[in-house]
């Protein structure tokens, strides 16, 4: 009988990583108001990549929710990466709620798992989001100007 150790879900990387996304989101998100969108164009040189879509679902005073996607060279070809992400403004946290129409991801899975999650799926997924927005933030230009902002 092999002995494994359970996965322990690090709690501090993931509050970490969505307090960055927080962060992250607020600078690409700007004034957006309640059912606007905001569409950050990726470039690589001259070569536009496509676009990373930011709608602002709901505004209110403690929570927003936000839908992220992503529109590209590829539409039609692969399904694009999907996520709902709600902003918590009192303790100033993102977090993946939502991925490719899947909800509800716990802290930690066992392995291997009907679904095929890996055992610290909900770490990756804001992970995930922490690279995109910082791709967009990087290499995006929107009508917004985000070099002045913290």
């Amino acid at each position: 009988m092999t002995n494994r150790n359970a996965y322990v879900t690090d709690l501090k990387a993931l509050q970490s990583e969505c307090t960055a996304n927080y962060v992250r989101l607020k600078r690409l998100l700007g004034d957006l108001d309640a059912g606007e969108t905001r569409e950050v164009e990726l470039l690589s040189g001259d070569r536009h990549l496509g676009a990373l879509c930011l709608y602002l679902e709901e505004l209110a005073p403690y929570t927003s929710v936000i839908r992220v996607s992503q529109r590209g060279v590829l539409d039609g070809i692969l399904d694009t990466p999907r996520m709902r992400v709600h902003l918590y403004h009192d303790v100033r946290m993102a977090e993946v709620t939502d991925f490719q129409r899947k909800r509800h991801f716990d802290g930690r899975y066992r392995y291997p798992n009907a679904h095929m999650h890996q055992p610290d799926e909900k770490l990756q997924l804001n992970r995930f989001l922490g690279e995109w927005l910082d791709h967009g933030l990087t290499h995006g230009h929107s009508s917004l100007d985000l070099s002045h902002l913290p």
